[in-house]
């Protein structure tokens, strides 16, 4: 493959905005100056003074166009893989929801399956499983009778069979076993986040000890803030846990959002989509691993009970999103989903930010901030 060269670009680097060109070589970054030479032998393209930022990272996500990661074959990990990657997403964690040992054994075993078949479009980085060891009080779309206490050997065993591929777990402090099973997680390779959870602050505050990292979907499925009683909101609120957020209007109310960036800081905040199978499809009846779920204008709930099950987010819309609930600069905002979420799993050294050596998945945005061209690994992606 010839190599590529940006040029005109508005390049997103050390957090501004450059004019500067970009070589697409062998899957990797090399950053010019604007006016350096480019050889005929090169493919050009011009971006004529379009933005040019790192390629967005989902560390969160179950589905979309009609795929649940929880049935999801190689090939639908794909099908998948092409989806975020149409959005700006070009690399990310299959989340697997809580589901029996069998079906999750499966799941581990389609996402080694995708892996071996190379990835020639958005980077299936590993594993999110949120589950089993969560507690039913906050379970939301989680399956109660499968919820269970912390078990390091059941840990052990999944990740042994993903071989390491299992990069980030949620769990329950107050659940028992988990907080003993934090630091096993670790030693794993695995990055521990606390949620769906009402545990005390005193608990949250021991798992943090332990060696969580993150909190999942912050304020969602969450015991809430009290002055006498912090509670794990107040406890990842004062700490230095990098806090997801679902930024599509719903899960969280846009001083929510802008409360939760002042508060932790835009080095600790993570734009996740959490999305669904519907994400990229109408409204309509979809489920989410073993639940039913009804889609309507663009908002998914559990059938059976009206609880808020995912979304239908990308992550170019949350982009926006931020952008409109913020009124903060475009410079300040981009980390969120690229440099904090590369932080967080441990790819940063070739993920996250445009630099030399680094992979090369880059977008490409248009005047109104939408999708223009994507990169992955210094292939374009056909539109």
């Amino acid at each position: 493959m010839k190599d590529t060269y940006l040029i005109n670009g508005q390049v997103y680097l050390g957090r501004r905005f450059e004019e500067k060109t970009l070589k697409l070589s062998g899957g990797k970054i090399q950053v010019l100056d604007k006016d350096a030479p480019v050889p005929r032998s090169g493919e050009v393209i011009d971006v004529a003074g379009r933005r040019v930022v790192p390629g967005f990272i989902d560390v969160h996500t179950h589905g979309g166009v009609g795929v649940d990661v929880n049935g999801a074959t190689a090939e639908d990990l794909e099908k998948l893989s092409r989806f975020f990657a149409g959005n700006g997403t070009t690399a990310w964690l299959c989340s697997v929801l809580t589901d029996t040992e069998e079906q999750t054994r499966w799941c581990i075993n389609q996402f080694k399956t995708h892996r071996q078949g190379g990835q020639p479009t958005a980077e299936l980085l590993g594993i999110h499983l949120e589950g089993p060891f969560l507690a039913s009080q906050y379970k939301g779309a989680m399956p109660e009778h499968l919820l269970r206490k912390g078990d390091r050997s059941l840990l052990r065993a999944y990740q042994e069979q993903a071989e390491g591929g299992i990069r980030y777990l949620t769990v329950s402090p107050e659940v028992e076993g988990v907080v003993e099973l934090i630091p096993e997680a670790k030693k794993l390779g695995i990055v521990p986040a606390i949620g769906h959870s009402g545990a005390d602050y005193e608990t949250s505050m021991a798992a943090i000890a332990a060696g969580a990292q993150a909190a999942t979907h912050t304020f969602n499925a969450m015991g809430l803030f009290h002055q006498h009683r912090p509670a794990i909101m107040g406890a990842v609120l004062e700490s230095d846990v990098y806090c997801e957020m679902i930024c599509d209007g719903r899960h969280l109310h846009p001083g929510s959002v802008r409360l939760l960036i002042k508060t932790k800081g835009l080095d600790r905040v993570v734009a996740i989509t959490d999305s669904i199978m519907a994400a990229g499809l109408p409204d309509g009846k979809y489920h989410l691993g073993v639940n039913e779920v009804v889609v309507e204008d663009g908002d998914a709930k559990l059938a059976s009970d009206g609880t808020r099950a995912g979304s239908t987010l990308t992550q170019d819309a949350a982009l926006r999103n931020l952008l409109a609930f913020t009124g903060r600069p475009m410079e300040e905002l981009l980390p969120a989903l690229t440099e904090n979420p590369a932080r967080l799993i441990g790819v940063f050294d070739r993920k996250g930010s445009i630099a030399d050596g680094k992979d090369a998945d880059l977008v490409v945005l248009d005047a109104e901030n939408r999708v223009d061209l994507v990169f992955t690994r210094g292939r374009q992606l056909e539109r």
